[in-house]
């Protein structure tokens, strides 16, 4: 029985979703683990991601907003009917919050009363459930509905934070950190984060990692050819850095003529301007722009890349990455990676002993580093098993499952 005995439902912008994988692994793993989930998802969910277990859970997971307007209210006006009292208190909250809440501008105050209306839909839908606990995905708009359905429900909720949702997107933060049983902290710097929003003991903002499963992937020797060969992946947005990136590629042309071939995995707004940026290197050095790829398919990218390059950056409107799962992937394979210097980062890439952390937007400094790898192999292998044994000393999915399931359990 153990930790099956508590049912919880996760509730995430899109469950499951190409982009996320950290949010599915996780419940994968807790459900291996004996822990009863049941998922909700914002927005529809994604198909087609090139794994059965992923569509089961795009097919089992509950969608919200998709429901429809009409149906929505009409879920919220039984939900009145039914349970008027502690539905007029939940709504009272949301009118409150609405006026005096936190991190909010008037859009988002006006947004956060449909929010409140959706919360009840959704609580009406899954009050059969049974559910003990809801936690939440990302800290705006999912775990707004978190909160209010969690309080309809008469049940305790918690939410794990990343990066966009506690920045530029940030809704009602400090009242959600005060008012959830606890805290899921990827990193130490964001469990400081939180606590500098508001006071709560350690046991309530529990180091819980996004993680890779270890136990799935061997290290596997960067191949060292003729062509050096660079990876990178991420959404083509600011805050991965990939402008610099080709920057540091455009100085390395100046300086070396050995041939380098970088593939930059993923998609996004800044595709047209990388593009640009990409044609203007020197012949020996090419870039390939594969577009979204299966994660699958990138495991396997991971495998075969000499250097993993994430550079990040911190956009003017604050956003930044949290823990990139994505370093973790091509660490567990026990690729050498250089990654921006971000505070939650350094607790994974540990300079020069599992990766190497280069200031964020310098190009030189990048391509220094670059050109100081590919001409130092032992050095790269040194660090490609510093980076595998740190993903399995603190990020292993199973590790950090078990943390949670703990946690879970105690709310049961």
């Amino acid at each position: 029985m153990g930790h099956g005995m508590t049912r919880i439902l996760y509730l995430g912008d899109i469950i499951p979703t190409r982009s996320e994988t950290f949010v599915y692994r996780e419940i994968f793993a807790l459900r291996k683990r004996g822990v009863l989930i049941d998922t909700a998802s914002l927005h529809a969910p994604e198909y087609g991601l090139g794994d059965t277990e992923l569509d089961d859970l795009a097919a089992s997971s509950l969608p919200i907003y998709p429901r429809g307007f009409l149906r929505i209210v009409l879920d919220a006006v039984s939900e009145v009917i039914q349970r008027p009292l502690q539905s007029f208190k939940t709504l009272a909250q949301v009118f409150s919050d609405s006026l005096f809440g936190g991190d909010l501008n008037l859009e988002r105050r006006l947004k956060l009363l449909w929010q409140g209306v959706a919360s009840l839909s959704l609580a009406s839908r899954v009050r059969v459930l049974e559910v003990k606990h809801i936690h939440a995905h990302f800290a705006h708009v999912p775990t707004t509905l978190a909160m209010y359905t969690a309080m309809q429900l008469n049940v305790g909720f918690s939410f794990t934070g990343h990066a966009v949702d506690i920045f530029p997107n940030r809704t009602l933060l400090t009242e959600k950190v005060q008012r959830a049983k606890f805290v899921a902290c990827i990193s130490e710097w964001h469990r400081d984060f939180y606590r500098s929003l508001f006071q709560r003991e350690d046991e309530d903002l529990v180091i819980v990692r996004c993680g890779v499963d270890s136990s799935l992937y061997e290290i596997t020797p960067a191949p060292f050819g003729e062509v050096f060969e660079l990876l990178a992946v991420g959404r083509l947005v600011e805050k991965k850095g990939f402008d610099t990136l080709l920057r540091a590629l455009i100085w390395i042309g100046k300086e070396n003529l050995s041939p380098i071939h970088l593939t930059l995995v993923g998609d996004g707004p800044l595709r047209n301007e990388l593009e640009n940026m990409a044609s203007q290197l020197p012949a020996h050095i090419s870039v390939t722009l594969t577009g979204d790829t299966p994660n699958q398919v990138i495991m396997e990218k991971m495998a075969t890349a000499d250097l993993f390059v994430l550079p990040c950056s911190v956009t003017s409107s604050g956003d930044r990455d949290g823990i990139p799962v994505v370093l973790m992937e091509a660490m567990v394979h026990g690729r050498c990676v250089i990654a921006g210097d971000l505070e939650a980062i350094r607790e994974l890439v540990r300079d020069d002993v599992s990766g190497v952390i280069v200031p964020l937007g310098d190009p030189v400094i990048l391509g220094q580093e670059i050109e100081s790898l590919r001409s130092d192999r032992l050095r790269m292998e040194r660090l490609g098993r510093g980076a595998r044994a740190r993903v399995e000393e603190e990020f292993d999915i199973h590790l950090n499952a078990q943390r949670l399931a703990q946690r879970f359990t105690r709310e049961g």
